[in-house]
């Protein structure tokens, strides 16, 4: 039960650094979400934005660096 309250704790510092991260870099970050393969779509009174490219890229991304923790942990 102790295990499981270090891996709850370690995994919210890790969402505060993302978050942080993410409200730093915003103005830098202004490619994410309009990569090719990310769907837009605007009508009159209508928009569909549903970023496939960015999110498997963000999946990627977060894959390695929870695989690269746990190498580290062990």
């Amino acid at each position: 039960m102790q295990q499981l309250g270090k891996i709850l704790v370690f995994m919210g510092l890790m969402l505060v650094v993302v978050g942080a991260l993410i409200w730093l870099l915003s103005g830098r970050l202004g490619w994410f979400g309009h990569l090719p393969g990310d769907i837009r779509i605007r009508r009159d009174n209508f928009y569909f934005f549903f970023p496939i490219t960015s999110m498997l890229l963000l999946s990627a991304l977060l894959s390695f660096l929870l695989w690269l923790f746990g190498k580290l942990l062990k």
